[in-house]
């Protein structure tokens, strides 16, 4: 093997000396191009053991510039992120040993978590990473903010050790050089944030940079800062993440790159490249952020530019500052989910503002459903043929929005525009029983009343589903379904259904091919729903365009791929312009609440966070039993998710760390239902400041600790207002949300529920 391995480098030689020629004899857009073996195994297919980039004046050879097109020269254009669009097939990568476990395509997803202890306080720290252990966890992860952690780490690792649990242990640095050397002695994996670990400025004064030239010559210091860790943990066999935030990139990159997916992505390479000029491989790349489709483009992206050097590095999957509960899932779901559907991601954590062990159930479900997916070929290969024209680059809904949605026709005998929202459409389901009580039936769908009438507020259903129409002589449920229609609510019902009762200004909800075959329609159907299954043929779909109809339904057959078969009639309505919002229809299965929120957010946040679709309908399987409020409300959790439709505040949390200078839980908790009820509104709230405001990036308002016994207040990235005592920051956040005319007083049936809760 050895032996082999010496006429692979020889060979990696000789083909050095070929590419300097052809280089030298055409010199790329007037720079000084090097060529260098660096090592790459086993991508799609093996690329020529090559690699060319700039070099420096200190010898270090940088991937060429994806800004000025000297990438697209040197290796190509921007090809595809995945292995494959229309099977899922886990992307090809090397393997990274991480103490006893593997990181890699080769081997199982690896789940993780981190403590939220004091990293001092050793013993206690030990029982929480044993703890986590027990629950099935591969790797704890372990804040470490300065020597005097560090040093803990080493009596941390042996503890455990000695306490028979060699569970692998990552240091999580920000700043501080110096400090990962000495904990790199002690535990098995390094965490770096480029945006933080060289560049420990949080000024966001923009640094304008007139050339290209200008912003590599700043590369220096990254290298004298980087360089001493690569090679400490080179030698000692210490596995690396080199992972960025979108909240956190260095004023630097912000500068340069924006806020965006390819400033994270360039940040990264950055550090890759002075890893591997020290023939140090043994890292991971993660690209987190707290919003899933910013967090999904940019795994993307660097997987595509990978794919395009010839790297096969291992992901590190995960949206942070998910924050707690049902809405951290759904986040968590969409985000992780949407990647693993393709194939992509080899470790991952979902990152919940609750104790490091209740992260594990969700964490290990999303692993099951990232293996599931592998295992799926017949049903994805039953999808019919297409061609999938997705950009993966840019995200975008279909515009305009305006285009998709009902209009009013001349003798409408109700309003038919409220049928579906711009922002995004939920549809409830209605059951014969539910319309036997009306006021019971207008709470659980949103709806707000006034002696009796209901009227839509900011959380309604937007329309329903009725699957069996109430007998003519029910007034009591026609006259319930009548008031929803007068307010704008559509009432869908299967045309079916519609031939044997009719129920005046419903919308028919009718098969494709039944349409095909020109199936008639009852006089009481005034718009009409086609139902897709995803098994029609391209002439079939076709005709969709010719088609007199208000939406489209998506439920796709048991037997197909739901994802795939999806994107197919996506591509059909984008190809043929058909102005019809598409509604994904989900099954709820008997399950646990917070399982569904996981299921919903893979196979449905999955397609939206591509800008496919404009609604869902979550409708209960004939054995389950969800509350219709509860699916109505998880549905709008899933549009907010997707930075589609805000229903209720947009909390920010991160999960707590050992930095955390207060209980995060109970102030996220406090914050939650003093501010929930403010949509539009978007708060951050954070333990402290390692990452600097930048964590914020998404948020309208900021309660960070600054110090212990003290918060900072914030408005965007800016502090307003300093050192305000922990029993008073609650309170000076919202007045300050009302200084920025942001405030709305809660109604008082809202007051009143959560004075009911308060005494339960």
């Amino acid at each position: 093997l050895v032996e082999a391995s010496h006429w692979v480098e020889l060979l990696g030689r000789m083909s050095v000396f070929l590419a300097l020629a052809v280089l030298l004899s055409a010199p790329l857009a007037g720079h000084a191009f090097a060529v260098r073996r660096l090592p790459s195994v086993g991508s799609r297919a093996t690329r020529a053991a090559v690699s060319m980039g700039q070099e420096d004046e200190g010898g270090l050879i940088w991937t060429p510039s994806a800004r000025n097109g000297d990438r697209d020269r040197v290796f190509g254009p921007l090809g595809d992120y995945c292995e494959d669009r229309y099977t899922v097939q886990r992307r090809k990568t090397r393997t990274v040993t991480c103490g006893p476990i593997k990181f890699g395509s080769e081997h199982p997803i690896v789940r993780q978590t981190m403590t939220t202890t004091d990293t001092r306080d050793v013993e206690g720290t030990i029982d929480q990473v044993m703890r986590c252990a027990d629950e099935g966890f591969d790797l704890v992860r372990i804040t470490v903010q300065g020597m005097k952690e560090a040093e803990a780490c080493h009596q941390i690792r042996e503890g455990l050790f000695k306490r028979g649990c060699d569970t692998p242990l990552c240091a999580d640095m920000h700043f501080q050089p110096k400090v990962a050397l000495k904990v790199a002695e002690a535990l098995e994996k390094i965490r770096i944030n480029p945006g933080n670990f060289a560049d420990g400025r949080k000024s966001f004064d923009e640094i304008v940079y007139e050339t290209e030239e200008d912003y590599i010559s700043e590369r220096e210091y990254l290298v004298e800062a980087f360089t001493p860790l690569v090679q400490k943990c080179k030698e000692l066999n210490r596995c690396m993440r080199i992972g960025t935030n979108h909240g956190s990139l260095s004023a630097r990159v912000l500068s340069f790159y924006g806020d965006t997916p390819r400033g994270m992505v360039e940040s990264a390479l950055e550090f890759a490249d002075i890893a591997r000029q020290n023939d140090y491989h043994n890292f991971v790349f993660s690209m987190k952020a707290s919003n899933p489709v910013v967090m999904s483009q940019s795994y993307r992206l660097l997987a595509a530019e990978m794919y395009r050097l010839g790297w096969d590095y291992p992901l590190h999957l995960g949206v942070t500052e998910a924050g707690e509960g049902e809405d951290g899932r759904m986040k968590s779901a969409i985000g992780i989910g949407s990647l693993l559907a393709d194939g992509l991601g080899d470790t991952i954590r979902v990152s919940l503002t609750e104790d490091p062990e209740f992260e594990h159930e969700p964490c290990n479900r999303l692993a099951e459903i990232g293996n599931q997916v592998l295992t799926e070929g017949d049903a994805q290969r039953a999808v019919p043929a297409y061609e999938d024209t997705r950009d993966f680059t840019s995200y975008g809904r279909r515009a305009p929005i305006q285009e998709l949605l009902p209009v009013q026709r001349e003798g409408d005998e109700v309003d038919f525009r409220g049928l579906l929202h711009r922002d995004g459409s939920v549809i409830s389901v209605v059951t014969p029983e539910m319309l036997g009580n009306p006021d019971a039936l207008y709470k659980h769908l949103g709806f707000k009343t006034a002696v009796g009438m209901p009227f839509k507020d900011v959380a309604t259903t937007d329309s329903v589903l009725l699957r069996t129409v109430p007998a003519e002589d029910d007034d009591k449920a026609r006259t319930a379904l009548r008031r929803m229609q007068e307010v704008g609510t559509g009432v869908i019902v299967p045309v079916d259904e519609l031939d044997k009762t009719a129920l005046p200004n419903a919308v028919a909800l009718v098969g494709l091919k039944d349409l095909v075959s020109e199936r008639s329609l009852p006089d009481c159907a005034k718009r009409v729903a086609i139902q897709l299954e995803g098994d029609e043929t391209d002439e079939e779909l076709a005709k969709i365009k010719d088609m007199d109809a208000t939406m489209l339904i998506v439920k796709i057959k048991p037997e197909i791929s739901t994802l795939h078969a999806t994107r197919r009639i996506l591509e059909v309505v984008k190809r043929d312009s058909v102005n019809l919002c598409v509604i994904h229809h989900f099954t709820a299965s008997p399950m646990a609440p917070y399982e569904l929120a996981l299921q919903l957010g893979v196979a449905v946040g999955s397609l939206l966070v591509d800008g496919l679709g404009e609604g869902v309908i979550v409708e209960n399987a004939p054995d389950a039993e969800f509350d219709s409020e509860f699916l109505r409300l998880t549905s709008f959790s899933l549009l907010q998710g997707c930075r589609m439709r805000n229903t209720k505040t947009e909390f920010v949390s991160c999960p707590s760390c050992g930095r955390t200078l207060f209980d995060l839980q109970e102030v996220t908790e406090q914050i939650s239902t003093r501010t929930g009820h403010l949509p539009g509104v978007s708060i951050a709230i954070m333990g402290c400041i390692v990452n600097g405001p930048g964590e914020m990036a998404d948020a309208d308002f900021g309660y960070v600790g600054g110090a212990p016994g003290k918060v900072d207040l914030y408005v965007g990235k800016e502090v307003v207002r300093r050192g305000i005592p922990n029993e008073e920051a609650c309170d000076g956040l919202i007045e300050l949300i009302k200084e920025k005319g942001m405030w709305k007083d809660k109604e008082p049936e809202e007051e009143e529920a959560e004075l009911e809760g308060a005494a339960v």
